[in-house]
């Protein structure tokens, strides 16, 4: 049995969820330990598309059991908005769903600080943050004045809210923003509590018998490594831990029960919201495969920037995250590309680097060293296994194989479930 941890190796939106949806047909756990609902996963099945935001992906799978761990911040309007629609579209999540009573809570009043503190800061110095809250609750959390999920099994949450709030209203109106009206605020925080409260409780014991059991389990990020707080491309970052490790402490297993590593990465690269971005495409290029890929955010709808695959980044991830293998997404993207390039270093100040630097103000003078691979001008959406591919996109598979160090197991040619080819070389 397996305890698998599933990741993503760019800057996010890699296609997380349509993968943790393929691996679930074999898992009896499903875990989520990181994030908030800054990000979504969107999985499609049959003609049904479903946009989940704090709700494992395994959810759509009968049998399958899902814990939202005490590694993220909760927002517990939209958590409760999400399981009502999940339940109005038939899917069960009675037995299914269990909360930790260790995660942090997201309020209103976290997104007025969040959109407040983005505003005030000058153009060139925007985060781009989705504005959900996410940070500042991670603030909470970290100033040890955070509210979790627990605490709503107690009498006196409402009264620890209406506290908060009110120390809220005091800093977002020094900031010159409008304060928080705290009844209909209490009242919204009251009807998500009252729904949620049957889901809460200790979920470490849940999963250390799951791991003595020897479960099928699934641990599922939300975020790119690129993304992470220590790791990524700071301060362009979010607020939590990404990458394989955050799993361990995000959930309460050992991180000797983790036994595999999967990597998601796009046969290209994109990115949502501020920050350098090596090998972004400002041409027809980069307009054609975010066409084609459909490249806008599940969560906020904004475009996303459009690039060629970072060898750089993508080895960096691997290295970070002690990746076992590659789920390669979108490579059908490329299927009209007449030539395809992949960065295989970056150029800063006449020095060739092999990694990803710390400093943002380097990696924004980083200039991408390309290696050009002639396109294979075929569809590949109906393959179904390694011998339909085109011989181009077989040896662009095996490029990139070669320069990260890590073999591709499992290749995505469309967004369906059955466009998903598990190789076996």
């Amino acid at each position: 049995m397996s305890r698998t941890v599933l990741i993503g190796s760019q800057w996010g939106d890699e296609g997380k969820g349509k993968i943790i949806d393929v691996l679930t047909a074999k898992m009896d756990w499903v875990v989520r330990y990181q994030g908030g609902n800054n990000a979504g996963h969107t999985v499609e099945v049959g003609d049904q598309k479903y946009v989940l935001h704090l709700t494992p992906s395994g959810i759509l799978r009968e049998g399958c059991k899902c814990v939202i761990g005490n590694g993220l911040v909760v927002d517990l309007v939209g958590l409760m908005d999400e399981l009502v629609d999940l339940v109005k579209r038939g899917v069960s999540i009675g037995n299914r769903l269990f909360i930790s009573d260790r995660a942090h809570i997201v309020l209103q009043y976290h997104k007025e600080l969040d959109g407040a503190k983005e505003g005030s800061r000058d153009e060139a110095e925007k985060i781009g943050t989705t504005k959900r809250g996410i940070g500042p609750a991670y603030c909470d959390k970290a100033d040890r004045s955070g509210l979790r999920l627990g605490d709503i099994l107690e009498d006196d949450f409402l009264d620890r809210v209406a506290a908060q709030a009110k120390a809220k209203n005091e800093i977002l109106v020094s900031m010159g923003a409008e304060p928080l009206e705290i009844e209909p605020f209490l009242a919204e925080v009251k009807e998500a509590a009252d729904y949620l409260r049957p889901f809460i409780c200790d979920t470490v014991p849940l999963l250390h018998q799951a791991v003595q059991n020897d479960e099928e389990i699934l641990f599922e990020g939300a975020q790119g490594v690129m993304l992470d707080i220590d790791f990524g491309t700071y301060p362009y970052v979010t607020s939590s831990n990404t990458g394989a490790g955050g799993a361990p402490s995000g959930s309460g297993i050992p991180p000797n029960a983790i036994d595999r590593v999967v990597g998601i990465v796009k046969a290209y690269t994109t990115r949502v919201g501020e920050g350098p971005f090596p090998t972004e495409l400002h041409d027809e290029m980069g307009a054609h495969i975010a066409k084609v890929g459909h490249e806008f955010g599940a969560t906020t709808g904004r475009p996303r920037r459009c690039g060629w695959f970072d060898g750089v980044v993508a080895r960096y991830s691997a290295m970070v995250g002690g990746i076992d293998e590659w789920a390669l997404m979108k490579l059908d993207v490329l299927d009209a590309v007449e030539t395809i390039k992949v960065c295989v270093a970056y150029e800063c100040d006449g020095e060739r680097l092999e990694t990803v630097p710390a400093s943002i103000r380097k990696l924004e003078r980083c200039k991408p060293i390309y290696e050009e691979f002639k396109g294979w001008n075929t569809p590949t959406t109906e393959c179904t296994c390694w011998e339909d591919l085109p011989e181009q996109a077989q040896k662009y598979i095996q490029y990139l194989e070669k320069l990260t160090g890590v073999k591709v197991s499992i290749l995505s040619v469309g967004p369906k479930r059955s466009s998903t080819l598990l190789l076996d070389r």
